[in-house]
């Protein structure tokens, strides 16, 4: 079974910025997840296995960096210029390709907290 587990959230200010890291196989798409308090979960960033190929929502382009490094089976998610409205609980997911990692991915970490403040 695929198992995936996020880490490296925290609390910080806004303007500063965090490093996601999610344990996770080479061989498959990945992406990254944010659920706020009271909200549906909404998709943050994909990429490919072989890493040419990214998406990233629109709130987040410009700030935020998927990328991975195969070789030890981690892949990361750079966030910049952290904004309160990035508090979320942020889930590492995974699956065959990233057309299905972006809308429906079978594959899905316990999540880690980051809170902005204001």
């Amino acid at each position: 079974q695929v198992q995936l587990v996020e880490s490296g959230g925290g609390l910080v200010q806004a303007g500063d910025s965090l490093r996601l890291s999610c344990a996770a196989p080479g061989r498959y798409a990945m992406g990254w997840f944010r659920q706020a308090p009271g909200k549906e979960r909404e998709f943050v960033a994909a990429i490919a296995w072989t890493a040419d190929i990214t998406y990233y929502a629109d709130s987040v382009k410009g700030r935020f960096t998927i990328s991975r490094d195969n070789a030890k089976n981690t892949v990361y998610l750079q966030m910049n210029s952290l904004k309160p409205e990035d508090t979320a609980v942020y889930y590492c997911a995974a699956a065959g390709n990233t057309g299905v990692v972006r809308r429906e991915p079978p594959y899905w970490g316990q999540g880690t907290q980051v809170t902005v403040s204001s």
